[in-house]
This record gives structure tokens, sequence and C-alpha cells, in this order.
């Protein structure tokens, strides 16, 4: 029978195993050493093994001791990390942060700050969904997540509550192998019409409406950012990326800016966003806090720099 196995019982007995003797076990755990002998005797008892061969001057692990002493271990390590778990749902702590990220959000911000947040509260978990366009807003109101970072002007909705995080720069950009790579100065509008636009689509209904951006007749859509950087980057066709995405691709040559006549770059907001009377708890805020100051200070290289 081990239904009576306690956690002292353990500690003593890793306490003897690691220090040598039931004395050097006492003066660690601050006990008398008659409590660490007893304590062990009963675990002995508990288990129906010898832990320890008492013949010699000193207590010398058994055969069955060595076994058993790693399973004590980790028994204990579950303990300490089950009173963890429990010190950091404490009041006001989420017991899981849950976020939905619109692929315009800066990746290596993010990064950073949930590097941070798992410096602060090394226990709490954290679900990540990467959406595009309404994907982010409609895992917030499904339930699914508590905080959404994503353009709300793109949805338009007024009955949720933001805080305004950052602008991200869209600037228009092409392989420089497709056609309108070679062409110079400012394009017209009907200069893109042949040509082929990649665009977002939406897997949910809340941006469907929303036309803002396409100038071409000749449409390609695509569910995700990174897809669509893909073909662009193969020369399929032009689009508005944003600029700290295509960054490097552009300083490689990679890419090429489109000069087009009446329209420059355009600025996304970016904010986080919750459910009226559903504010963040204290690590929601934590984050949200920490991506703010490390927004206004450029981190990840500001997103409104210009282009040499």
């Amino acid at each position: 029978m081990i239904d009576g196995m306690t956690l002292d019982q353990l500690r003593a007995f890793s306490a003897v195993a690691e220090t040598g003797s039931f004395s050097a076990a006492a003066r660690r755990l601050g006990r008398v050493h008659s409590a660490i002998s007893q304590s062990v005797a009963t675990l002995e008892d508990q288990l129906g093994v010898l832990l320890f061969e008492r013949g010699g001057r000193t207590p010398v692990l058994s055969e069955a001791g060595r076994v058993l002493l790693a399973d004590a271990r980790r028994v204990l390590g579950e303990a300490r990390a089950l009173k963890a778990r429990a010190a950091a749902m404490g009041p006001d702590i989420e017991n899981e942060l849950t976020l939905a990220v619109d692929g315009y959000f800066p990746a290596a911000v993010l990064m950073e700050g949930i590097t941070a947040l798992r410096e602060a509260f090394p226990l709490l978990p954290v679900s990540i969904f990467t959406e595009g366009l309404g994907g982010a807003e409609q895992r917030l109101r499904d339930g699914v997540v508590g905080l959404a970072l994503y353009a709300l002007a793109l949805t338009g909705a007024r009955d949720l509550e933001s805080a305004w995080l950052t602008e991200v720069v869209m600037l228009p950009a092409v392989a420089p192998g497709h056609p309108l790579g070679a062409l110079a100065g400012p394009l017209t509008v009907e200069m893109l019409q042949p040509h082929i636009q990649l665009v977002l689509t939406d897997r949910t209904p809340l941006t469907h409406s929303i036309s803002g951006g396409i100038l071409g007749s000749r449409i390609w859509r695509f569910a995700d950012l990174a897809t669509r950087l893909q073909y662009l980057l193969a020369g399929f066709g032009w689009c508005f990326m944003p600029e700290h995405v295509v960054r490097a691709d552009l300083a490689a040559g990679r890419l090429v800016l489109l000069e087009i006549a009446g329209i420059g770059p355009t600025r996304l907001a970016l904010s986080a966003v919750w459910e009226r009377g559903r504010s963040p708890a204290r690590a929601g805020r934590w984050l949200l806090d920490d991506l703010q100051r490390r927004l206004a200070a450029g981190g990840g290289e500001r997103q409104d720099r210009k282009l040499s």
C-alpha cells in the first residue's frame, strides 16, 4: 500500500541520497535526525522495499533505492510545478492567454513581446492564431480568443473595445522580372489594368464588402499573406504589401517598388481589440503595455521609416 506516502517522505529520501547521511539531510531540510530517519523508514514500509543499506557508517542506496530515486525526484518536481502553476493562477491572471493576430502585425515585435511575457509569466500557457482580414475578429467573436491584434477599420466594428498599437505602411511592389518592374515613371491605373493584382480574401463575411486597394480588373485571391508573398516573388502579379514584410526582399532586389500616379504608400492602423466588458486580465494587459512600448520605440525597426 502506498496511499499514505507523502511528499515530505520523498523529500527526506531524496535529501539523504544527495547528502549521503541522515544528519546532513536533516540539516538541509531543517529537521531533526530522528524525523528524517523515521520519514525514510515509513516510506520504505509504504513501498515495501529497502531504499538504503544501513550496514556501514553511512547509508548507501540499495538497488531498489537507485531505481526509485529518479521517480521520487520526478514526483517532487511535478509537485513544485503544480504549486507554481497554482500560484500563477492568482487573482486577475488568465488561466491561458489566447491571441488572434493579423498577418499584417509585425511578427518580430510580437515575438519579442511574447519572449518577455514568458519571462514575466513563465507558466502561463499561450495560444496564438494567425489570421487575415476579418479572421482575427471572428476568432474574438466566436470566443476562441480573448484578445485580437488587427486592423479594426477593415471591419468597421463599433461594439468592441480597442487600444491603438501602430500603423503599418503598405507599399506597391512587384518582382523585377515582371513587365511592370521594367516600366519607368509613375504608372497610371490604366497601365495596371492588364496585369494581375494579388489580393487577400477573407474566410469570414466580415470584410467581403471592402474593395479598397483593388485597382486592377484581373484579380487573384489568396487566403494568407505568406502564400501571396511567394506568388509575388515568383512574378505572378503585383500587390500592396506591408513594408516590414517585404523590407528584406526590396533591399536584396527580389522585389521593386511601383510608383503609381496619385497613389502613395498607405497606412493601416493596427489595434488590440477585445469584447466590450471583457477587458484583458493581468497577463494580457502586461503584453499590451509591452507591445506599445516596443512599437513606440521602433521595436523590430520602425514601420514608417523611409526606404533608401
